[in-house]
């Protein structure tokens, strides 16, 4: 502990289902050497399979905190997991860190490094790799999150349903525009100006909607090669099912109404439509789970737009600098047209692409 006896790192884990919490916290502890941490378990469990129980009794020390789930009430999901164990949290660093990860030794001295180094890095995120095929990176955050000028995802190691083998090929540290929710390591003073997660995406997109929140408060984000951690994904939301797909299409468009300025968003925001409405037409071609789901994310936006200007409203109070400063962490062309259209299948074949910087 520090001089104040609290902890240098809050490791926060939010919880579903299984013993898969043991293993986590069993990495958690036996790999983190020399740094005083404290753990927080979100409880987000639909019943009480007895997992928590007997994480506790291997790990007494762990801080079990709820969601507001359980007695066969609907789970909250991992935004609101995330924002309980931050409100918990007494350390002068969060890790975010999903049950489902294996981290390996050394992994957490880099990441508080990075941070150390440079008080305008808000967060940061280590290296992605796959739990199931450890030499390849992993689907969701990779090797960081980086966004285009259409307020499309991708990462350094994938590009949409392409996915490389690491071999060091992002081996550079380098600002990021977004890390991923399993792993993702957050200044907390930082949080008083972004606020916490937005649970109204109940789950995927939050974090990103996180660090664009860290970007309009004038911080930036950064990702370090030197901490690896191993994610097997789709523990809790089958990676093919139509409900996660339907989600990261309604969060997408979400994110983008909340947090660009009211001149761009007129400029993209047709943009975007016109692609999801494409996204559709797929569906005359045996394609119907990415189709119904854009569908499905458009009905929904179309039928809450207050739930999202009060959203947006929120989101807007806290800016501190303009899009223009903020678009130059995004890359400057579709990263759609370079995939469907051009075919490029790896971030560093990407005109304009900067191994330092998203220009």
């Amino acid at each position: 502990m520090n001089q104040d006896n609290k902890p240098l790192v809050s490791v926060i884990i939010p919880h579903y289902l299984g013993d898969i919490i043991s293993e986590c916290l069993t990495f958690v502890y036996e790999r983190t050497v020399g740094v005083s941490l404290e753990v927080i378990v979100a409880d987000d469990q639909p019943y009480d399979d007895g997992s928590l129980a007997r994480a506790v009794e291997k790990f007494p020390n762990i801080i079990i905190v709820k969601t507001g789930g359980g007695n066969g009430q609907p789970t909250k999901g991992m935004g609101a997991g995330c924002n309980r164990g931050l409100e918990a949290a007494q350390g002068k660093y969060a890790m975010l860190l999903n049950s489902d990860v294996e981290v390996s030794d050394n992994w957490i001295q880099p990441l508080i490094d990075v941070l150390e180094a440079d008080a305008e890095v808000g967060a940061c995120q280590p290296k992605v790799r796959s739990l199931r095929e450890r030499q390849r990176f992993d689907y969701g955050g990779a090797a960081g999150g980086l966004m285009d000028v259409l307020g499309f995802t991708f990462c350094q190691g994938r590009l949409f349903e392409t996915v490389e083998s690491d071999s060091g090929q992002y081996d550079t540290v380098r600002d990021i525009f977004w890390g991923v929710g399993s792993a993702l390591f957050l200044r907390m003073a930082c949080l008083g100006q972004t606020g916490l997660m937005d649970e109204g995406f109940v789950m995927h997109m939050e974090e990103i909607d996180l660090c664009w929140r860290f970007h309009l408060t004038g911080y930036r984000i950064r990702y370090t090669p030197d901490s690896i951690v191993y994610h097997y994904g789709g523990f809790t939301l089958d990676a093919d099912s139509y409900k996660k797909a339907s989600y990261n299409h309604r969060n997408q468009l979400v994110m983008v109404l909340k947090n660009l300025s009211f001149l761009r968003l007129c400029c993209v925001l047709p943009v975007r439509v016109v692609l999801e409405l494409a996204n559709i037409l797929l569906i005359f071609k045996g394609n119907w789970k990415h189709p119904l789901a854009a569908l499905s994310g458009l009905f929904w936006v179309a039928t809450h737009p207050l739930n999202i200007w009060r959203r947006r409203r929120d989101t807007q109070k806290r800016r501190r600098i303009s899009d223009r400063e903020i678009v130059e962490r995004f890359y400057p062309k579709s990263i759609v047209w370079q995939y469907f259209l051009r075919g490029i299948r790896s971030v560093q074949d990407l005109p304009r692409f900067d191994e330092g910087k998203v220009r």
